[in-house]
């Protein structure tokens, strides 16, 4: 059987992301910037000659967009199975979700914490946090948050193992890729940062994931210079 492994890219830069905005559940469009980047992602895995037996994103609109183009790129639109799960969306952030990344982050956060900087706080802290001062009642706690997140990728994951082995390409979210990585090895998060377009390589074998990429920004690099007629 052929191993198992999961090209997790984040999506492509927003207008959210552009302008300091907490996207969370709430959605915006790629920004033509965040468009290019994933062509870039898709040429440079196209060139890296891997193959995909299956395609997963969450259903959030910028993930779905940024599938389409990675696809089309790939040149497999329509010739690789492809879906949506829900669980591998963004964190929720509730009342806060569009709101200013500096509101929540660097102010509503670091209060109830009583920190100066929200980088001193666990994702657990930060999730129980964001619990609290939200007025709606839709953010999840950490224990459903990293339920559903390990749920979704295991089942990615099971999935192609049982068809035989492989390679999925799966787009997710930066928070979300991040506690996925946390959940496999806790160290590896500190001081992490997942730029969009970057690939986290996960392999799957005897029910565990192991990590072999974080945030690799390579095949975009090499899809930039493709793109500027450059690669030689």
């Amino acid at each position: 059987m052929t191993k198992t492994r999961l090209y997790i890219a984040r999506h492509g830069k927003t207008m959210f992301n552009t302008i300091g905005r907490a996207q969370g559940w709430s959605d915006t469009p790629l920004t033509e910037a965040g468009e290019r980047g994933i062509r870039e992602l898709g040429l440079g895995l196209k060139e890296a000659g891997l193959s995909f037996e299956e395609a997963v994103s969450s259903d959030s609109g910028r993930t779905i967009q940024t599938m389409g183009i990675i696809l089309r790129e790939l040149g497999l639109t329509g010739k690789i199975p492809y879906r949506y799960d829900k669980r591998i969306r963004e964190w929720c952030f509730g009342s806060f979700d569009g709101a200013y990344d500096g509101d929540l982050f660097m102010g509503v956060l670091p209060r109830v914490f009583k920190v100066d900087d929200f980088h001193q706080l666990s994702l657990m802290e930060l999730a129980e946090g964001i619990v609290e001062v939200d007025t709606t009642g839709w953010a999840e706690s950490w224990g459903t948050l990293s339920s559903r997140i390990k749920e979704g990728f295991e089942a990615i994951a099971k999935e192609v193992e049982a068809a035989g082995g492989g390679n999925a390409i799966v787009v997710s979210h930066g928070m979300t890729i991040t506690t996925l990585i946390y959940l496999i090895d806790p160290k590896a998060v500190e001081e992490l940062v997942l730029d969009n377009g970057s690939v986290t390589v996960l392999a799957y074998e005897d029910g565990a994931f192991s990590i072999e990429k974080i945030g690799d920004m390579s095949y975009r690099k090499v899809g930039a210079k493709l793109l500027e007629g450059n690669y030689e």
